[in-house]
C-alpha cells in the first residue's frame, strides 16, 4: 500500500478527500475477472426511461440543444431577463408550449405530453423553464381550468401567442403556503356590477410573482370573494395590470421589483398591490363559483372547503412538472460526475506506476451510485405521477377520488425529488473537486437555480404534512364502519405485534432463520419481498402510532387539539416521507417488470436493491429500536451495499448514457473526454521518461535501499 505523503492543493484538492485517508478500492476486475458480466441494453433502457411521452421529450430535447436557449453565465439579471423573455417567443414560434391547450385554439389537448416536454427545458436554462411555466403552466392554465368559454375566447389566444404576458398572483408576503388565509379581497359592488380588488395592508401584497416586475400585462389574482356581506373564500379573477402601449401600471395598481435572487435571475419576480381596483363582474373565473348581477353567489360545489381544494387542484401541474424537472437536473449532474470519475485519476493505490480512477474508490461509488439509484427510482415514480395527471386532466379517470390521489401523489413526490436534486448537485460538485466549482461545469449554477424548487409550488415540508393528513384520514377510514369485534381483534393484533417487536422475539426469530450466517442475512435483505416488507411495515407502523396518539383529537377544544397535533407533527412528516420513499421503491420495482433484456434487468435489479437497502440503512436506528431487524442482520446492510457497488461499477457509464442526454444538454467541460486526454498525455509522458532510463529516482525509493547498494 502506497503511503500518502502530502495532499495536493489548488483546483483539484477537494478530489483527494475521497482517497487521501487511504485507498479503499473496489475495482470492477477484483471480483469479476472470471465471471460473465451482464450487459445493459442502453438503447432499450433509454426508450423505457423516455416513457409514454417519448416523442414529446425528444422534440423538447431537440429544442433544448439549441444554443439560442442556453443559459449564458455571467449576465446581469437585467440582461438575463431580456434574453429569457426573447426565448419565450422562440418557444411560441416552434410550437413548443401549446400542447395542453384546447385543439380549437391551436393546442392538442395533450396534458401528459405537455408536462413531459416542458420539464426537459430545465436542461437549457431553468429560468426559461420556470418563466414558460409562469406564462402557460400557471397564468394560462388558470384561465383555462378556472375560467369558462367566454374567458377562453377573450384571453387564451393572446396568452398562447405571448401577446398577453401574464402573472399568477396567488402568494402574498404574509401568506405563502397558507393560501386559504390570503388577505386580498374582491368585494362585489352590486350597483356597478364590478368587483373591487384591494390589498388592505402591506402583508397582503402579492409577492415573488413571476412576470410582475416588468413583463406582465395581465394577471390571475387570487382573492377572498365577498358579496352581500358574505366571504365565499378564495377565488380567481382576471385583472389587467399594465397599459399594453405604455407598459405603465393601470390606475390603482402598483408594484416593486424583487431584484436579484439566489437563482433563476432570468425571471422578473416582483410585488403587486391593489388600491380599490375595479374590474367587471365577468372577470371572475367562474367555473366553480359565480356571482349573479344581483350579487347572489352560486357554486356547483356546496362545501367551501372542497370547493377551495378543487380550484387549487386544477393547478397541480406545477408540482408535477417540478418533480420531473428535478429528476432531469439530477440526471444531468450524475452524467457529468460519473463520466469525469471514470477518467480523473488520483493516487497510485494498487500500482507503483498508475494512479486510480476516482470511480474505483468505494467511497466515490457510495457518493454517486446511491444517488444514481435514487434518481432512477424518482424517474420511474415521476412517470407514474405523469400518467395519473394525464388520466385526470384528459378526463379518462377524473373522479373526486382520482383528483385527491393525484394531489397526494404530487405532494409526496415533489419534495423528495427536489430535495434529492439539490443533494445530488452538491455531492456531484464535491465529487468533482475544484473542477466541480467552476461555473463551466454547471453544478453550482444548476444548484442555485433549483434551490427555490424546494419551496415554491408548495413548500416541501408543508406538502409532506398534507400527505400525512391523507394517510391519517385513510387510516381512520379503515375503522370508521367496522364492528366492535373487528376493532377488538385489530387492537389485540397490534398489541401482539408491539410485544413481539419490543421484547426481541422478532430478533430471535431472525437470528434463528439466519443460523449465524452473514450470507443468509444478506440474502434476506436483498430479497424483493424482504425489502418491501421492511419499507411497508415502517410506514404502516409510523402512521398507526401517530393515529393512535391523535385519536379523539377532533373532539378536544380547538387549542388542545392543535397542541396535541403539534406534539406529533415531526412524526407525521417523517411518516409521509417514508410513504413517499416507498412509492418510489414500488415504482422502480414495477418498472423492472417491463424490462425484457436479461442483462439490463439484472443490473437494474442491483440498482433497485441499492436504493431499497440505502433507505433501510438510512433508517437503521428505527428498525433496531422498533425490533424490526436483529443486530446481526442490521450489520449486513452496509456490507451488502458495498457488494452492490462493485457489481454496478462496470455498468455506471451505461446507466447514465441511458438517460439520453448529449453533450449539448450536459454542457460540462469535465464530461467531454478532455480529462481522459489530459490523463493519457500524462501517463504517456511518464512511461516514455521511465523507458528512457533518465527518470529521476524517488528519494523514498533511494532511502529504502540497503546502504551498501546506494
Amino acid at each position: 500500500m502506497t503511503e500518502v505523503v502530502d495532499r495536493p492543493t489548488g483546483p483539484d484538492a477537494a478530489v483527494t478527500n475521497t482517497a487521501a485517508a487511504g485507498p479503499a478500492l473496489t475495482s470492477p476486475s477484483a471480483n469479476f475477472s472470471s465471471a460473465v458480466q451482464p450487459a445493459v441494453d442502453v438503447a432499450a433502457l433509454g426508450e423505457q426511461l423516455l416513457g409514454k411521452w417519448a416523442d414529446s421529450r425528444r422534440q423538447s430535447r431537440a429544442l433544448a440543444s439549441d444554443p439560442a436557449l442556453h443559459k449564458i453565465e455571467g449576465l446581469t439579471h437585467t440582461e438575463h431577463r431580456t434574453r429569457t423573455f426573447g426565448q419565450l417567443k422562440y418557444l411560441v414560434d416552434n410550437s413548443a408550449v401549446h400542447r395542453a391547450f384546447p385543439s380549437a385554439l391551436g393546442g392538442s389537448d395533450d396534458h401528459g405530453g405537455n408536462i413531459a416536454a416542458f420539464e426537459e427545458l430545465v436542461t437549457a436554462d431553468p429560468s426559461l423553464q420556470i418563466k414558460a411555466g409562469v406564462q402557460w403552466g400557471l397564468f394560462g392554465s388558470a384561465v383555462m381550468h378556472l375560467g369558462t368559454q367566454q374567458h377562453h375566447t377573450n384571453w387564451l389566444p393572446g396568452i398562447m401567442s405571448l401577446e398577453i404576458p401574464g402573472c399568477f398572483a396567488m402568494t402574498e408576503t404574509g401568506h405563502g403556503s397558507d393560501v386559504a388565509s390570503i388577505a386580498t379581497t374582491a368585494t362585489y359592488d352590486v350597483k356597478t356590477q364590478e368587483f373591487v380588488v384591494h390589498t388592505p395592508f402591506r402583508a397582503a401584497w402579492k409577492d415573488y410573482i413571476g412576470n410582475a416586475a416588468i413583463d406582465g400585462l395581465g394577471a390571475v389574482v387570487f382573492a377572498q370573494l365577498v358579496t352581500n356581506g358574505v366571504n365565499h373564500g378564495v377565488h380567481a379573477f382576471y385583472v389587467d395590470l399594465r397599459d399594453p402601449q405604455t407598459k405603465e401600471f393601470m390606475p390603482g395598481i402598483g408594484g416593486e421589483d424583487d431584484g436579484v435572487k439566489g437563482g433563476l435571475n432570468g425571471i422578473d419576480n416582483g410585488r403587486l398591490h391593489f388600491d380599490n381596483v375595479r374590474i367587471p363582474r365577468t372577470n371572475l373565473l367562474n367555473r366553480y363559483g359565480d356571482v349573479a348581477p344581483d350579487g347572489t353567489y352560486t357554486s356547483s360545489i356546496a362545501s367551501p372547503g372542497r370547493r377551495f381544494f378543487t380550484m387549487l387542484g386544477t393547478l397541480v401541474q406545477g408540482r408535477v412538472s417540478l418533480d420531473g424537472a428535478a429528476v432531469a437536473a439530477s440526471k444531468i449532474a450524475l452524467t457529468a460526475a460519473i463520466r469525469y470519475a471514470t477518467e480523473r485519476r488520483q493516487f497510485n493505490a494498487s500500482s507503483h506506476t498508475d494512479e486510480e480512477v476516482l470511480l474505483d474508490y468505494q467511497r466515490h461509488q457510495r457518493r454517486l451510485f446511491t444517488r444514481l439509484a435514487t434518481t432512477y427510482a424518482a424517474g420511474f415514480a415521476h412517470e407514474q405521477l405523469l400518467q395519473k395527471f394525464d388520466d385526470v386532466f384528459s378526463g379518462a379517470h377524473d373522479t373526486d377520488e382520482d383528483r385527491q390521489d393525484l394531489e397526494t401523489l404530487a405532494a409526496a413526490l415533489k419534495p423528495l425529488s427536489t430535495w434529492h436534486a439539490l443533494d445530488t448537485l452538491q455531492e456531484c460538485r464535491e465529487a468533482c473537486g475544484g473542477a466541480g466549482f467552476l461555473i463551466e461545469n454547471r453544478f453550482a449554477s444548476l444548484r442555485a437555480d433549483l434551490d427555490v424548487y424546494a419551496t415554491f409550488e408548495g413548500d416541501n415540508t408543508v406538502l409532506l404534512q398534507l400527505v400525512a393528513k391523507r394517510l391519517l384520514a385513510d387510516y381512520a377510514k379503515e375503522f370508521r364502519n367496522v364492528d366492535f369485534g373487528v376493532l377488538a381483534r385489530y387492537v389485540v393484533a397490534q398489541a401482539t405485534g408491539v410485544a413481539i417487536h419490543r421484547t426481541g422475539l422478532r430478533q430471535v426469530a431472525q437470528i434463528v432463520a439466519d443460523t449465524g450466517s452473514v450470507q443468509k442475512a444478506a440474502i434476506a435483505l436483498r430479497d424483493e419481498e424482504g425489502q418491501r416488507a421492511l419499507l411497508t411495515d415502517r410506514v404502516q407502523t409510523m402512521v398507526a402510532d401517530v393515529g393512535s396518539a391523535l385519536k379523539g383529537a377532533n373532539k378536544l377544544p380547538v387549542e388542545k387539539g392543535a397542541a396535541l397535533f403539534n406534539q406529533h407533527q415531526n412524526e407525521l412528516i417523517d411518516a409521509a416521507q417514508a410513504h413517499a420513499e416507498l412509492l418510489q421503491w414500488e415504482a422502480f420495482t414495477a418498472a423492472l417488470e417491463d424490462v425484457t433484456d436479461p442483462g439490463t434487468k439484472r443490473v437494474l435489479t442491483w440498482l433497485r436493491d441499492l436504493f431499497g437497502l440505502s433507505l433501510i440503512e438510512k433508517n437503521l436506528s428505527w428498525y433496531l429500536m422498533n425490533g424490526r431487524l436483529s443486530m446481526q442482520r442490521a450489520r449486513t446492510v452496509g456490507d451488502y451495499i458495498n457488494r452492490l457497488l462493485v457489481k454496478i461499477r462496470p455498468h455506471a457509464l451505461d446507466l447514465v448514457d441511458a438517460f439520453g442526454y448529449g453533450d449539448e444538454h450536459v454542457r460540462a467541460a469535465i464530461a467531454t473526454g478532455a480529462e481522459k486526454t489530459r490523463q493519457d498525455e500524462a501517463r504517456a509522458y511518464v512511461r516514455t521518461q521511465r523507458a528512457s532510463g533518465n527518470s529521476p529516482v524517488d528519494e523514498k525509493v533511494l532511502l529504502a535501499r540497503p546502504a551498501t547498494s546506494r
